[in-house]
């Protein structure tokens, strides 16, 4: 039926076939319901896990052209209110729609131009229970709803709360555009947090407040113990002196008294360096963050590159849970 399905085939330690375990989504379970003791039988009776593959193919066709499809239509006073909502709207701020009328996508922009999406999911006791709201935002975003409320009360609220984040992503916006964000690479609208490039294999980590986005974030710096030490304790003697009435970039440049690297002299590259161990720079989502203290080396490893290399050299030395080496680069 053109469709396709994803299975697990766990065979045992003597791999017969008849004591084979089968795992699959909900969605495929569901399908196959009914048919578990014929699954059974040919489990036990095929001589091989390909003739078995085809017999489970045989029967998944089967149940596919039992299953029909269940939806009952909603009733019809559901799409006339929903259908007079949108009209009421502007069908120029619906961006999608799907073929059932149960989920719809509104787009709406804040006062500094920014693109916002809304997406509702509705059920059919629609307009008297409200529809379910995802939006991305880094706050809740909580509607307030009565039978009477309609799509535009909706759009109302979701536009009041974007101006009430306006100095947040103005504040993102800022660091995104005059310094080199390493983590996340595509930093979506509800993310508070970046990984600033502060120079070679020095970096800090913030997380901004977004309901007081001018107010000290929390800081946490990543990189050799020489340079990161003297800018935790310039940090902690200046604190006093944050002025929320400047940018949040403007005071981490005084409060540091540093000049973060700029976009147009340097390319990510720059900062952005492979583990010393792996020579990647990606590690399952995680980047380099355990940086060599040697202040002529500095390189930077995957904490679970350097654990598993440290592990397995006979010099090193455990106590609970910290384990203590030399560097793979320079031997210190």
């Amino acid at each position: 039926k053109g469709r396709d399905f994803h299975i697990r085939i766990l065979l045992p330690l003597d791999f017969q076939l008849k004591n084979a375990r089968i795992e699959c989504s909900w969605h495929l379970k569901k399908i196959l319901h009914g048919y578990g003791h014929i699954l059974k039988q040919r489990l036990h009776s095929c001589p091989d896990l390909v003739s078995f593959m085809v017999e489970l193919k045989t029967v998944l066709e089967i149940a596919l052209k039992k299953t029909r499809d269940t939806h009952t239509p909603w009733p019809p006073e559901y799409y006339s209110c929903l259908v007079r909502d949108i009209e009421i709207l502007g069908w120029n701020k619906v961006t999608y729609v799907d073929t059932g009328l149960t989920t719809i996508k509104l787009k709406a922009e804040d006062s500094c131009g920014r693109q916002h999406l809304i997406t509702l999911k509705l059920n059919a006791k629609y307009p008297t229970e409200p529809p379910v709201c995802l939006v991305d935002l880094p706050v809740r975003f909580a509607v307030s709803w009565t039978p009477q409320s309609s799509l535009l009360d909706i759009y109302n609220q979701f536009l009041a709360a974007l101006e009430m984040l306006k100095e947040f992503w103005d504040t993102m916006d800022e660091i995104d555009g005059k310094t080199w964000v390493l983590e996340p690479e595509n930093p979506t609208r509800s993310a508070t947090t970046r990984r600033i490039a502060i120079g070679n294999n020095v970096l800090v980590n913030i997380e901004v407040d977004p309901q007081h986005p001018s107010m000290l974030p929390e800081c946490y710096f990543l990189g050799a113990d020489h340079v990161v030490n003297p800018l935790r304790t310039k940090l902690n003697n200046n604190m006093h002196l944050w002025d929320p009435e400047i940018s949040l970039l403007q005071n981490l440049k005084d409060l540091l008294d540093i000049d973060f690297p700029s976009r147009a002299v340097l390319e990510k590259s720059d900062f952005a360096k492979d583990c010393g161990i792996c020579y990647a720079y990606r590690l399952n989502g995680a980047t380099p963050d355990q940086v060599c203290d040697e202040p002529r080396c500095g390189q930077p490893f995957h904490q679970a590159c350097l654990y598993e290399w440290l592990q397995g050299l006979p010099s090193s030395r455990q106590s609970f849970n910290v384990i203590f080496g030399e560097c793979p680069y320079c031997n210190k």
